[in-house]
């Protein structure tokens, strides 16, 4: 008897091990993995990675895994789908997906047919221009900036927008730019080594608030013709805000969207999409700035969507450009 106990012991223990392996293949078979790249550390955007690769998680009960990149920025976010594939998800601005698909601007010399193959997701809080001044006067105008040392940072689209924005405004030959990343702006400040810095950002941005807690600060506010001449969106930073900074700034910002790629398979994109929404709320309970986007931020869109995502949109009914499609 012994014997033949002992076989079925075996088979027994075989068939467990045989289900448990199997149940481990399915599970690693449903994990499925993400790249999500969006900006430098410390910034808003990279703050927003890691509150959003939570949502993501949770929502999907650990089934897709988003792993977080630092980036340079959104140049660098769009040149990198030359050489990614599987699951690449990034952030933008709209114009840089119309750019990179028309070989202008930053990619006239790169042109790649990979680009033609950016598809849409979801749009995330936009890009708001900040200028942050060491003062104690809360509220300044731009002249504020006239014969100061200025970081700006380098490469990323905060910085050339920047840059634009002081020689629109006639300021370049009156001040001194700094030669650092934008990442060093806070504690330069902090430290005497220069009078302001730009930085673009979704607020309340992290470089700020850190900047602000520790230091008396003041931000630019424009006035209506100016916002008018740099002909971005007007975007208003209520007061309070930020500490210290009691009056409501007027300044502008860029829509956002995250993008991935024709590579995605159709029911990644769609549980992304269907899981951004669904946690929206949950994440602006956490973190205001997600409180701001609605359904019609789609149509800020540049390019085509993809059709995991047009399949979500459109089973919850709602409404898109046809020219996403």
């Amino acid at each position: 008897m012994l014997p033949r106990q002992s076989g079925l012991t075996r088979r027994l223990l075989f068939s467990a091990v045989a289900t448990f392996m199997g149940a481990a293949s399915l599970s690693a078979h449903a994990e499925t993995r993400v790249t999500y790249k969006s900006a430098s550390a410390g910034t808003a955007y990279y703050q927003m990675g890691v509150e959003l690769s939570e949502a993501i998680k949770a929502g999907t009960d650990g089934n897709i895994v988003i792993t977080l990149e630092e980036s340079q920025g959104s140049v660098q976010n769009v040149m990198e789908v030359m050489a990614r594939h599987g699951n690449y998800v990034f952030t933008t601005p709209p114009a840089l997906v119309t750019q990179a698909a028309a070989s202008e601007g930053p990619f006239a010399e790169r042109p790649n047919p990979r680009f033609e193959e950016i598809r849409g997701l979801f749009p995330i809080p936009a890009i708001t221009m900040h200028f942050v001044v060491n003062s104690d006067e809360g509220v300044v105008g731009l002249d504020a900036l006239e014969d100061k040392h200025v970081l700006i940072g380098r490469g990323t689209f905060g910085a050339r927008e920047a840059e634009r924005y002081l020689e629109l405004f006639g300021l370049m030959d009156s001040l001194r730019i700094a030669n650092a990343e934008i990442g060093s702006g806070p504690d330069a400040l902090k430290n005497g080594q220069i009078d302001a810095f730009v930085t673009a950002s979704s607020f309340p941005t992290p470089n700020v608030i850190e900047t602000a807690a520790s230091m008396p600060i003041s931000l630019v506010s424009l006035t209506d013709e100016q916002i008018e001449q740099t002909g971005s969106a007007r975007q208003t930073i209520p007061a309070g805000s930020y500490p210290g900074i009691d009056e409501d700034v007027q300044t502008t910002s860029l829509p956002v969207i995250a993008y991935t790629t024709t590579d995605m398979d159709e029911e990644t994109a769609y549980t992304l999409t269907r899981t951004f929404w669904e946690r929206r709320e949950t994440m602006a309970e956490e973190t205001a700035w997600w409180g701001g986007i609605s359904h019609e931020m789609i149509a800020n869109m540049a390019g085509s969507l993809h059709p995991g995502a047009i399949r979500y949109y459109d089973e919850a009914g709602i409404e898109f450009p046809d020219r996403l499609r």
